[in-house]
């Protein structure tokens, strides 16, 4: 089994989401009483979401660069970012690193194709909606790539900063992300991403009417099959 270098921390709650799913499927597929071998650097989010806030990332790269290196150090053979938005930086740390990334958009791209997606409705934070770097990834792999109008981005931005990264889950919120995703479905979406890996917190993939990706699952998925591959 190789072992797995966790950058977490951005937020604690979809962090914990990503240790329990990762050991999970090491579970299933070996069963018995295995586990996953891997090692986590959580960072402290607060400093890292107000130099999101400046737009200074270049700053946010030095945080995720001097964390991948020390999970190198630890042992780890491949890195994850367990964010997102953090995939902005994703180019540093594998430039800074030996072991492979394990890029979160790749892993969703499979998973959108393994549904028969091609035109799915992106629903993230601000930056994972707005900059090119997430959807540019996805374009790569063949899929157009849909968000919310205006007004429902900065809704959910304010939904996930406000509410999901300090484990507040509202039945209100929920509600606004159904509308958005219907609203999404009726301008063409074939499928969803749930592109902040704290909306499976707030939402079942199971229960929405398209083909739903979580990516916190997805890059699990794909860490699980480099780590028994």
């Amino acid at each position: 089994m190789r072992t797995l270098g966790l950058i977490g921390g951005m937020s604690a709650e979809s962090t914990s989401v990503y240790y329990q799913t990762i050991n999970r499927l090491v579970r299933e597929r070996l069963g018995g009483l295995h586990s996953a071998e891997l090692v986590l650097w959580s960072l402290d989010f607060a400093p890292l979401a107000e130099l999101q806030s400046k737009d200074d990332w270049d700053a946010t790269a030095l945080i995720l660069v001097d964390a991948a290196r020390r999970l190198e150090s630890a042992g780890a053979q491949a890195i994850l970012i367990c964010a997102n938005t953090m995939h902005l930086n994703a180019p540093q740390v594998q430039q800074a690193v030996a072991a492979p990334l394990i890029h979160i958009g790749d892993a969703t791209a499979q998973a959108l194709k393994a549904r028969g997606v091609t035109k799915p409705l992106l629903l993230g934070t601000r930056f994972t909606m707005e900059k090119p770097f997430y959807a540019a990834r996805l374009q790569a792999a063949g899929l157009s790539v849909l968000t919310p109008k205006q007004a429902d981005r900065d809704r959910l931005h304010a939904i996930i900063y406000d509410e999901l990264v300090v484990g507040v889950v509202s039945e209100a919120s929920r509600a606004v992300v159904v509308e958005m995703i219907e609203q999404g479905r009726k301008a063409g979406a074939d499928g969803v991403i749930f592109g902040c890996t704290e909306i499976g917190l707030l939402l079942d993939p199971a229960t929405m009417l398209l083909p739903t990706v979580d990516t916190a699952i997805a890059h699990c998925e794909a860490a699980v099959d480099f780590a028994l591959g």
